[in-house]
């Protein structure tokens, strides 16, 4: 009892868990304490187990079974459950001496029973409880070396089937079931550890198909079976390891796993982990199988992805950018990719040559990848190539006329000292948009972003005067051209200030009382300060009833 401190739960779960767990203290029920231990049940989203630990070499640690104690933390749930025993600390030596004298005694009378009895009593206590008939039924078949006994009953223990309603098994059977495949976990544990590697091998293969192939019907929001998967993982590793079963055997299963993609999802079995087991031949067989299964399949993303690892692994750029070149994005990015790779193999021309047949084969630059644009800009500025980075930059704004584009095709004409024949001949396909689809599109939109971007505020005014503009670009107007232009932008403010007022919510009113500020600001430099009071004497009549509007325009002196 010395570690468990309400200053150490802090420590333990954080100050968010820490606080969290406070609201879960009445949700605590059920509390059995042990020796060494302390469990409950915690009602929360769902009912979590947890236990504290009180001993050991780590001091205060604790398990839940709750999504985020399953990931390693200590919950909030453990927060509650830690609050509840110290509560009751005055009670918890004598429990734990309780427990203590139970569990001694139990031991004394298992110790003087006869054989006879012994066998009765399990005899009694498998009839009793299906569990206990099932973990000892595994263990007989081990035993036994009986490896179509554990077979069959492996097949039992990863059955949804009694515990499934139409076919799926729901969140709140979805523990028991896990509960159940963990046996056929761990009886495949068991053979490892009982030089029967050989058997571990096959077993683990089939349990993670059979896991794999009743996950999809799981309700898994615990991850239980996930994790079950993943013990599944190293279970086989670790058995062919023992074993050494034949690399051409074994990569032929290994590719076969990483290319399902059920399996592969359930349990990530990583081909190249398997190097010291595969040996020179094994790998040979691992590279040639991953060959047949991408001509196979060459669009599908785990052939590819496996391709791409192994030729990696291998320092071999070719048979990666082979892989690439099998199924090209129509945007560019997949030569793109082949570009970066050649570039870090040191094969600059290549490099350029793929990226610059990127441009040539998506051929609408409207659709294209923007980061290839922008790889090939950089390479011909690199290069010196200012003319040919303008005429890219210019040929991507005329079938893209953004913001972005304009700016980049900016960037590049003033590296280049053309910005002035540039941005005249950008302005004029803006306008003529701008012109052609009507006010308030986005034709106008563009023109008066990039007039706004340059700093030409009086040709920003007369494009959203003449063409539209939406409101956020009005609002921009009238904030950079309130010094100088305190009458126009009054206008703005009070267009954008009327809807606002039917309006509710303190969004609303934040931004209504900003346009009032900036009101005040043009009044002042009209003269016009009177105008502004009776506006907000007005306003305030007809909006006395919002609060909140009344308060925020209090503190702001409005």
């Amino acid at each position: 009892m010395v570690g468990l401190t309400e200053a150490k739960l802090r420590t333990l779960a954080g100050t968010r868990s820490f606080e969290r767990g406070l609201g879960y203290v009445d949700a605590v029920s059920g509390i059995e304490v042990g020796t060494d231990s302390i469990r409950a049940s915690v009602q929360g989203t769902h009912r979590y187990e947890a236990e504290l630990s009180l001993g050991g070499s780590r001091g205060l640690s604790g398990e839940c079974d709750c999504p985020y104690g399953q990931e390693g933390n200590f919950c909030k749930h453990l927060v509650a459950l830690g609050l509840v025993a110290l509560s009751r600390k005055a009670d918890l030596p004598s429990q734990r001496k309780t427990a203590r004298n139970r569990a001694q005694g139990l031991d004394a009378w298992l110790s003087a029973l006869s054989r006879e009895e012994l066998l009765a009593l399990v005899r009694n206590e498998i009839t009793e409880d299906r569990n206990v008939r099932r973990r000892l039924e595994l263990r007989a078949a081990s035993a036994r070396g009986d490896l179509a006994a554990l077979r069959s009953r492996l097949r039992e223990l990863l059955d949804i089937g009694p515990f499934a309603s139409y076919g799926y098994v729901e969140y709140a059977d979805a523990r028991a079931y896990a509960d159940q495949a963990g046996q056929a976990v761990s009886a495949i544990r068991a053979l490892t550890a009982s030089d029967r590697p050989a058997d571990a091998v096959a077993l683990a293969r089939e349990a993670i198909a059979l896991l794999a192939a009743a996950a999809e019907n799981v309700d898994d929001s615990d991850g239980r079976l996930g994790q079950m998967g993943a013990d599944l993982a190293d279970l086989h590793h670790t058995a062919c390891r023992a074993a050494r079963p034949d690399p051409e055997e074994l990569a032929h299963w290994l590719v076969g796993h990483a290319v399902d993609e059920a399996a592969a999802d359930l349990t990530y079995v990583d081909p190249l982990d398997y190097e010291d087991v595969l040996g020179e031949r094994g790998m040979a067989a691992l590279r040639r199988h991953t060959v047949l299964a991408w001509q196979a399949h060459r669009t599908g993303w785990a052939e590819k992805h496996l391709m791409q690892r192994l030729a990696k692994a291998g320092r071999d750029v070719d048979t990666v950018i082979a892989v690439h070149a099998a199924d090209l994005a129509p945007n560019g990015h997949t030569h793109l990719l082949i570009a970066r790779e050649l570039e870090s193999s040191g094969r600059f021309a290549e490099a350029l040559e793929w990226a610059e047949r990127g441009l040539r084969d998506t051929g609408n630059l409207a659709t294209v990848d923007t980061a290839l644009v922008d790889h090939l800009t950089d390479r011909y500025t690199q290069a010196g190539r200012l003319t040919d980075a303008v005429a890219l930059r210019r040929a991507h704004f005329t079938s893209r006329r953004t913001l972005l584009t304009y700016r980049q095709l900016r960037a590049a004409a003033q590296a280049a000292t053309c910005w002035p024949t540039e941005r005249e001949n950008a302005l004029t396909l803006l306008r003529a948009d701008a012109h052609a689809a009507g006010k308030n599109t986005q034709g106008a939109s563009a023109l008066v972003d990039v007039l706004l971007d340059d700093g030409d505020i009086d040709a920003a005014w007369h494009a959203a005067t003449t063409s539209g503009a939406h409101d956020t670009q009005w609002r921009t107007l009238a904030d950079t051209s309130r010094p100088t232009r305190p009458a126009e932008a009054l206008a703005v403010y009070l267009r954008l200030a009327k809807p606002l007022t039917h309006e509710t919510g303190i969004r609303t009113y934040e931004e209504l009382v900003s346009l009032l500020l900036s009101m005040r600001d043009c009044h002042r430099a009209l003269g016009t300060q009177d105008d502004f009071t009776a506006y907000v004497t007005t306003l305030r009549t007809t909006q006395k009833r919002k609060r909140n509007l009344m308060r925020l325009m209090d503190e702001h002196g409005l």
